[in-house]
Order: C-alpha cells, then structure tokens, then sequence
C-alpha cells in the first residue's frame, strides 16, 4: 500500500496559494481515477482510498495546517501499516523554478516547515516529488506572504500540465522505477 501526502494548509482561503501545491496535485491525480474522498478522518486529515496500476493507495491532505504535517501523517501510516519507502510527499520548492518537477527519496527537508514535521516524525526516508514555485521577483518580499499568494490562472494551467505529466509515469514509481520516473519527469519539463 501507497500514501501519497500532499502539503498545503486545509480551507477555502489557501485553496490556489502556491504553498498548496501539494494539495493541488493529490486532488488532481486522485479526482483522474475517481477516488472518493473523507474529510477530516479521525486521523485529523482529508483521506481518500482506492487503486493505482493495481497498487492499493491511500491520498491525505492533513487538515494540521503546514508546519504540523507530521501529526496527521504519523497516524495515518500506523493505521494502515505503510512502510516510509511507500510514503510519498509532494510539497511546493521555492528553490526550483516554477512548473520544474524533480524527485528523490529521502535527503535534507530543505527549510520546508512541512516536510521537517515528517521528519520529525518518521525520519528522511521518504520519496518527495517537488513541484516549484519559484522565488518572489523583489527581494523586499517576505518568504511567507509569497508563498500565500494565488498563483494566476495562467500558472494553474500550466501546474494541471505538470500534474498530468507526473499522473502518466506513476507507475513508474509505484513499482520502484525512480531513475525511470525521473527521466520521464524531466524530459517533459
């Protein structure tokens, strides 16, 4: 069994906000292959169940807001008996450009609040697939306004691109192909 956790923050406010970009991705891939959703589980999370390529899977979008990610994550993963190598975590990279995609497992949390609560938790050991969001143009822009700003409407078309890009090579990764996975996710980039 799978857990893809998408980071964000829960409520109509942040919906389209560039730290939600996590969330964004789960609905889209999970919405593609008609996964019901239930919101705020006694996991203290937005869950939904059922199959990718033949893989059971497991979607959570926390309801803990960013910086508490891992105190939805952790019960999550007990309940279901998911291994940390089956856990994967996509979260916004202000470090990559906008729209680049990359993917590794485990390594360093970067600064972001959200992957250093799983950390915390669960420990590295985890697939991460960055989306970016690239770094505000001003440099009198503060970090944590920006990455609370709507993306336009013409970023979110190209993000559904991206998403879709990596919906098509996700067997790729379910079935341990993350040198594959990644070299279909850049040559699409």
């Amino acid at each position: 069994m799978f857990l893809f956790v998408g980071l964000g923050n829960p409520g109509e406010l942040y919906k389209k906000t560039r730290h939600n970009v996590g969330f964004m991705a789960v609905d889209f891939i999970s919405n593609r292959y008609n996964f019901i959703w239930n919101y705020k589980t006694k996991f203290n999370a937005d869950l939904a169940i059922g199959k990718i390529a033949n893989y059971k899977t497991v979607f959570c979008k926390p309801a803990t807001f960013m910086n508490l990610s891992g105190n939805a994550v952790l019960p999550v993963m007990s309940y279901y008996k998911i291994e940390r190598s089956q856990l994967i975590v996509i979260h916004d990279d202000i470090d990559l450009e906008f729209g680049k995609v990359k993917c590794k497992f485990g390594g360093s949390n970067g600064g972001h609040n959200g992957l250093k609560s799983i950390d915390q938790k669960l420990g590295q050991d985890y697939y991460r697939i960055r989306i970016g969001i690239g770094r505000p143009t001003h440099c009198s822009s503060n970090i944590a306004n920006y990455v609370l700003t709507d993306f336009s409407d013409t970023e979110l078309v190209v993000l559904y691109k991206k998403y879709e890009i990596i919906l098509k090579n996700l067997h790729l990764l379910l079935s341990s192909e993350l040198e594959n996975f990644k070299t279909q996710i850049s040559k699409n980039m």
